[in-house]
């Protein structure tokens, strides 16, 4: 890895410790450079969708004026969690590169649950003309 990289990506942890979160920090690439950075701002922020990977996507699309990243890759310092990881495959990034690996499951005591619905033919009619449409 770039040693540029892996000085930005450093750099960006202590800003995180010294605002009191978790110690992760991301880089987006675009032909080699860099087009975007962040840090975790959960607890800064008070958010639970500021991930360091979330926020240099959010930075990326908005420098390119597209969320569609499919020429850009990301870079991290530790492998992203399911939420981040669904960010990164919807701005259709190919590329991951992190250092760390990561373990920790995200909050296995949630419940989700189908609704069933009187006007479900509705819902159903409207995201099928929706996509139809779209292709």
């Amino acid at each position: 890895m770039d040693t540029k990289i892996i000085n930005t990506l450093k750099k960006l942890n202590r800003k995180a410790i010294k605002n009191g979160d978790v110690p992760v920090s991301c880089v987006v690439l675009k032909d080699n450079k860099i087009i975007s950075r962040a840090y975790n701002q959960r607890v800064y922020k008070k958010n639970p969708l500021y991930h360091a990977e979330i926020l240099a996507i959010m930075k990326a699309s908005k420098k390119l004026g597209t969320w569609n990243l499919s020429d850009c890759e990301l870079y991290c310092t530790l492998l992203p969690c399911k939420m981040c990881k669904e960010a990164i495959n919807n701005a259709h990034i190919k590329k991951i590169y992190y250092i760390l690996d990561n373990n920790k499951e995200i909050n296995s005591k949630l419940e989700i649950n189908k609704i069933n619905v009187n006007n479900y033919e509705y819902f159903e009619k409207e995201l099928k003309t929706f996509f139809v449409d779209k292709r």
